[in-house]
């Protein structure tokens, strides 16, 4: 009895391993293992945090974010590059200040990372070595940012959080004060980030207290709307590496409130009162996508939702959180911009809509559209699993820095 109790739980483990580590990918992904294994540990990860959530043990978010402190590390200086933490507006950053001498004044690139406005901290080893590295090859200033987060903090905490960093950094004493140039300065961040950072640059136009002007931004795989969550990218990508639709749905919910009624109604995609009827055409996917991306989807109008919701939670139709609602007027003002997306990634029509819509605006756009890859893809450029694209992108990513900034 004992062998066949043995052999059960072996085989039970087994199909358990199997079911994490196979899911279907996509033929063009070139190193397909890699991906599998990636994926099964971020669905082992959050499955792990919803049960522990729904035990009452911990916070789903909570839960995640002790995986975010096994991967920190403290400031670390090397040969090239001085790294500190300190605070700027009483706002926790992480500064990169480079040791190689410079002929003039610096640039600089203000970060913020990633995590879905709930995850994720300057320290974190991915993000340290792409900070690490963007000071290093452009011999520049770089910022990271240690925003507030979700559960605790909502919807606007972390725009303001970056927006006051953003503000105090461009103060031409502060800018003297590291040796930077007041017209080479980016704003960047990916993800969660690239969507504070979208934010920040629209923001900084409307603000007579500052004077000092971006030189560019660049959003790679930025969230940049929560009005449709039904776009070809979030139907084609629904269960796709790293981030599912219903994780993102859950994240943009957790970013406003912890009424579960707000993710249900996300879920749905039946959030939006008529009364805002008048955003839909900033994001209408159907007048914004190429025909590639289309494939066959056809656009229905949207189905609206209760006007409670959107009183309770009015962050949702707020530009701050997102930065495709604003008028084409609004666009025009803003910097040389960078945007990176993913073909695999639910994300990816944000970023596709938000490059046409600027380029249409007038403004400078690069925009980079990675067909082999996924959501979060650059956070795998060393450690466990490094992924061959994830250093491609980096590299891109710098290089565009190094020639536009």
């Amino acid at each position: 009895v004992d062998m066949g109790a043995k052999l059960l739980c072996f085989f039970l483990a087994s199909a358990l391993v199997a079911y994490y580590v196979y899911i279907p990918i996509p033929e063009d992904f070139e190193e397909p293992w890699k991906v599998m294994l990636i994926a099964a540990a971020f669905r082992a990860a959050t499955h792990l945090a919803e049960v522990a959530d729904q035990l009452g043990l911990i916070h789903h978010v909570e839960a995640l974010m002790l995986i975010t402190t096994v991967e920190y590390i403290a400031p670390t200086s090397d040969e090239n590059v001085t790294v500190m933490d300190t605070e700027f507006n009483n706002v926790g950053v992480r500064l990169y200040l480079p040791r190689k001498p410079s002929d003039g004044l610096r640039r600089a690139v203000v970060y913020f990372h990633g995590g879905g406005w709930c995850i994720g901290q300057a320290g974190m080893k991915p993000y340290d070595r792409l900070t690490r590295w963007t000071s290093n090859r452009l011999n520049a200033v770089v910022v990271s940012v240690n925003y507030r987060l979700a559960p605790k903090y909502r919807f606007p905490v972390q725009f303001e959080d970056v927006y006051l960093v953003m503000k105090f950094f461009l103060q031409r004493s502060v800018l003297s004060q590291y040796g930077v140039d007041p017209d080479r300065v980016c704003v960047a961040g990916d993800s969660a980030g690239g969507n504070l950072a979208a934010a920040v640059a629209q923001q900084l136009l409307e603000d007579s207290e500052v004077e000092t002007k971006l030189k560019a931004q660049a959003l790679l795989y930025p969230v940049l709307q929560s009005l449709d969550l039904n776009l070809p990218s979030y139907q084609e990508n629904e269960n796709k590496p790293v981030l599912s639709k219903s994780y993102m749905v859950k994240l943009w919910s957790e970013y406003f409130t912890s009424d579960s009624s707000l993710r249900e109604a996300m879920a749905s995609n039946r959030h939006v009162p008529v009364e805002s009827s008048h955003l839909f055409p900033f994001v209408n996917w159907s007048n914004l996508l190429p025909e590639e991306l289309k494939k066959g989807h056809v656009y229905t109008s949207p189905t609206y939702g209760s006007s409670e919701l959107a009183q309770k939670y009015p962050g949702f139709l707020d530009p701050r959180a997102a930065p495709l609602l604003v008028s084409d007027a609004r666009l025009r003002r803003l910097p040389l911009t960078y945007i990176l997306t993913c073909e695999h990634d639910v994300l990816r029509d944000d970023g596709v809509m938000y490059a046409r819509r600027l380029r249409a605006a007038g403004v400078p756009v690069t925009h980079d559209h990675a067909k082999d890859a996924f959501h979060g893809v650059m956070l795998f450029v060393l450690g466990p699993i490094e992924l061959a694209v994830g250093h491609r992108l980096v590299n891109r990513y710098i290089k565009w820095l190094n020639e536009n900034l």
